[in-house]
């Protein structure tokens, strides 16, 4: 035995026995588990909850040919999972809660709410998870739109809307059949509130039962362009026409015809109740040679919004100048105060003659009575006055006086 142990060889081989045991335990200890890999403390998923409110329901099902109602607009999901998902899912609400309805016949059914993209490490519950849905074929029809006129009562005294304008004057109504059969009405709305002129504007479209509910339908299109004109208060007044001007040498007006004889005036009562006439109408004689039909503007008085027609076409007809005269007429006196005598001093006789110049269908049938001369006394005082004679006389003359001037004494009455 010490023989043996005295041997090199031997102690070699023990040796290299003893190291490959070591060898052995070693690797044995250390080799990780294949089946159990370890995993660092700090990478360990930690659970949590969370509700994500008001999430959207999307519906699949045929839109094209059908109309489902009764799906709630939102629910709420219920999130269980690793904090870093939940926090995305949170966050970034890229997931979706659907109701599948594609297999589904006409009628009402019961559908359990599903889930879709969604981090698999999260668990989700949906509040309220089943809904009743009904399924109906979708119709189409066609209904013409009323306007409402809201404030109506708003407007200024005497303006009134006139019949309403829609466009366009259809609309498509898409619903169940069940839908259809209950519209009442459809309806856009437009405000008058102190409108004083014509209204445009867009107007949303409404759509009623008859108990005027509003009904949840699909409309196409959904706003419409109404016009409202508005009736401003109207007077129809005369008006006059100022020659301005003369016509040349020798020619004379036989007639002149406005067309129309009268104007409508547009605007507020206050401004209406004060006019009589218009005022402006304006003909210029210098450049009329012959029969001529004139188109001239018709002015718009102040305070007025509009007038109708806003010219006027002016018949005028042109003819030979004649004369007539007519002696001694007599000269008139206005404007003297009753406690007060008048004494004609040149002419003595208070009369004078005049001449008349017109085409001759206007001065052939004119009489003595027809042509007034006269003088104005208001605000003359007591003694010797010169005056100018005025004429009046019928339309389409001009005329002469011998005198253009008489003298007069005024005096207190004894």
């Amino acid at each position: 035995m010490d023989k043996l142990m005295n041997s090199h060889w031997v102690m070699r081989v023990i040796a290299l026995f003893m190291a490959l045991m070591l060898y052995a335990s070693v690797n044995i200890e250390t080799a990780p588990s294949v089946n159990q890999p370890s995993t660092p403390l700090s990478q360990s998923p930690i659970a949590d909850k969370a509700t994500v409110t008001e999430v959207p329901v999307v519906t699949y099902f045929d839109q094209e040919n059908l109309v489902v109602t009764g799906v709630t607009e939102s629910v709420n999901v219920n999130l269980e999972g690793a904090t870093s998902s939940l926090t995305k899912a949170r966050q970034l609400r890229d997931f979706e809660v659907y109701a599948d309805l594609t297999k589904l016949s006409i009628g009402t059914h019961r559908v359990k709410l599903k889930i879709k993209d969604l981090s698999e490490d999260l668990k989700a519950s949906i509040t309220p998870s089943v809904i009743t849905v009904t399924i109906e074929e979708k119709v189409a029809k066609d209904f013409q739109v009323e306007v409402d006129f809201l404030n109506e009562d708003k407007l200024e005294e005497g303006y009134t809307p006139d019949e309403p304008i829609v466009n366009p004057n259809s609309i498509r109504v898409t619903a169940s059949k069940e839908l259809i059969d209950r519209i009442s009405s459809v309806k856009a709305a437009v405000n008058l509130e102190n409108a004083e002129e014509t209204v445009n504007r867009e107007s949303r479209i409404t759509i009623y039962d008859g108990d005027g509910n509003i009904l949840p339908v699909e409309v196409e299109p959904t706003v419409v362009d109404v016009t409202v004109p508005i009736k401003s208060p109207s007077k129809s007044l005369p008006f006059k026409i100022v020659r301005e001007g003369e016509l040349k040498k020798g020619l004379s007006i036989s007639s002149i015809e406005p067309e129309p004889k009268e104007i409508t005036v547009f605007g507020p009562m206050d401004v209406l109740d004060k006019l009589e006439f218009i005022d402006g109408v304006t003909v210029d004689l210098s450049k009329i040679e012959k029969d001529t039909v004139l188109e001239v503007d018709v002015p718009i008085p102040e305070g007025l919004k509009k007038i109708d027609p806003e010219k006027l076409k002016i018949n005028i007809d042109i003819d030979e100048q004649e004369e007539k005269a007519f002696t001694d007429q007599e000269i008139k006196a206005v404007g003297l105060s009753e406690d007060k005598n008048l004494e004609f001093i040149e002419p003595e006789t208070g009369a004078q003659d005049v001449k008349i110049y017109g085409a001759s269908s206007v001065i052939k049938d004119i009489k003595s009575s027809d042509i007034e001369l006269y003088i104005n006394l208001s605000d003359l005082s007591d003694g010797e006055h010169e005056v100018d004679v005025e004429v009046n006389g019928p339309q389409n003359i001009t005329w002469s006086l011998e005198n253009e001037k008489v003298k007069v004494k005024i005096s207190s009455a004894s």
